[in-house]
């Protein structure tokens, strides 16, 4: 089984972070720290794909990509 790579989205809230797969609907946590809401994506998108995979569901490749724009 190849690796794949999805762009995972981190928010700033007032008392935490969340983080999202825009890829993959319903994937999204919480956590204190940025490293906690990375390992929480990544755990939370294995599942997410072992789960597709044991229903007999296509895995949605990924197709989103990241840039950031700095303005003045």
């Amino acid at each position: 089984m190849n690796a794949m790579t999805y762009a995972v989205v981190i928010e700033r809230g007032k008392r935490n972070l969340s983080g999202y797969a825009p890829d993959l609907p319903g994937v999204g946590v919480t956590g204190r720290t940025r490293a906690v809401v990375l390992r929480r994506l990544r755990t939370a998108i294995q599942w997410q794909l072992e789960a597709l995979r044991a229903q007999g569901e296509p895995v949605p490749q990924p197709t989103c990509d990241i840039a950031r724009v700095r303005v003045a």
